[in-house]
């Protein structure tokens, strides 16, 4: 008959004085000094050599507790912890007792104990750590990260998609930057700047210019007059044309003083009596009419054009192609802007040309148009007139000599060398 024995329940115990159980690979009792092996029992169980390692930092609540238990021998060593990777997490949710047995008194002592999980560790075989987290990666590299291992089928097609977008968005940076080097090369960096200049210069007035034939036959092709005006938009211009030619002079002196509408007087006195060229005259003349009040009005509205008997045609092409919308307290508005106005010129003078033999007067166009003589002579030159100066006239004829300048469609288009003005900065006195 076994001997019986009592059971003596000890204090509690600081983490120093626990004992310490190895399972899996090694199984041992601390105090005991018992070892048990999965794949056999050790013959000599005082050639193992248990050292157990604490944490030096005794402030820290996180890592005062971490133990290191190491068993080595002269063929193995074994190495457990209770904390990372291959710690056992069954040491947070359960406490666990060893009891150790005094043969003499008979009484079994019951310690608090630590399960460690010991793994052999061969000598020369570097153990895995954990990878550093890469701190150069962006927000968007990291949710890239987690559509690759998370995300459905249509986020992992729409990520394919971006990266080769991106892959050709970076080739295709490369091959212009190489073209731009090559250029740079044959053509010099001074040229390319100065190319740069003219090109600036031109820019605002190449947007509003109208369609342009630089390699017409004809000089009446190189600005076609469709481009102006459609057949159809011409069409509905008759009933407004055939009022425009059915003035008085009385009426053509009131345009005059009031309208400011020179340019349209000037054609109407000096228009064809009978035939078609009369009926494209008045057309012309009251789309003209049209260009140069919308020139010097700033907002536009629904209403422009109804009084003159406006077709809606051409009152849509109008309000299209000349005007700005803007939003303003909650509703669009259409406005006239810098930029326009030189649109309008431009396009002005183009119908001009067609209406007296490709020759156009600036001097009463600008001032129909409420811009300067010199932003005139600049829209003329973008759109490659020649510009006719009047000679000299002795002091009895200067009088009766017309001294406007006028600008002429002559082919070849003229391009003319472009000065950028310089401003003089002011002397401090």
């Amino acid at each position: 008959m076994a001997a019986p024995c009592s059971l003596v329940c000890c204090g509690e115990e600081s983490d120093s004085e626990k004992a310490v159980i190895g399972i899996d690979k090694v199984l041992f009792m601390f105090l005991l000094l018992t070892v048990r092996f999965s794949n056999g029992n050790v013959k000599n169980a005082e050639k193992l050599d248990f050292t157990m390692y604490k944490n030096a930092d005794e402030s820290n609540p996180r890592k005062k507790s971490k133990r290191i238990m190491v068993a080595e021998s002269d063929r193995l060593c074994y190495v457990g912890n209770n904390f990372g990777a291959g710690s056992l997490k069954c040491n947070n949710l359960c406490k666990y007792y060893v009891g150790v047995l005094n043969r003499q008194t008979m009484q079994m002592e019951v310690h608090s104990a630590q399960l460690f999980n010991m793994q052999p560790v061969i000598p020369g075989d570097a153990t895995e750590t954990a990878k550093p987290q890469d701190t150069t990666q962006t927000y968007r590299d990291k949710v890239d990260s987690l559509i690759e291992a998370f995300g459905t089928n249509k986020q992992k097609r729409a990520l394919s998609s971006r990266r080769l977008n991106q892959v050709g968005s970076d080739t295709l940076h490369q091959a212009v930057a190489k073209a731009a080097n090559t250029v740079i090369d044959q053509k010099g960096l001074e040229a390319l700047q100065q190319e740069v200049d003219e090109t600036e210069v031109q820019g605002d007035l190449a947007l509003h210019l109208p369609p342009c034939n630089a390699g017409a036959d004809k000089p009446e092709n190189v600005y076609l007059f469709d481009d102006l005006l459609s057949p159809v938009e011409f069409g509905a211009l008759e009933q407004a044309g055939s009022k425009m030619a059915a003035l008085t002079s009385e009426e053509l002196k009131k345009m005059r003083d009031e309208a400011g509408c020179l340019c349209v007087v000037k054609h109407l006195q000096n228009m064809p009596s009978v035939g078609e060229a009369r009926d494209k005259v008045a057309r012309c003349a009251f789309y003209l009419s049209m260009l140069l009040k919308l020139a010097r009005q700033r907002s536009i509205t629904r209403k422009f054009g109804q009084e003159e008997g406006c077709p809606r045609i051409i009152q849509s092409k109008l309000l299209r192609t000349f005007t700005v919308e803007t939003f303003n307290n909650g509703r669009v508005q259409n406005i006239v802007s810098s930029s326009m106005r030189s649109k309008l010129a431009a396009y002005a003078l183009a119908l001009l040309l067609h209406m007296n033999r490709m020759t156009g007067d600036l001097t009463l166009l600008h001032r129909d148009l409420g811009i300067t003589e010199a932003r005139m002579v600049e829209v003329a030159k973008s759109m490659g007139l020649t510009l006719i100066k009047q000679a000299r006239a002795k002091a009895f004829e200067a009088e009766s000599q017309d001294t406007n300048k006028h600008a002429s469609l002559v082919l070849p288009l003229v391009k003319y060398d472009q000065f950028i003005e310089r401003r003089k900065r002011k002397k401090m006195h």
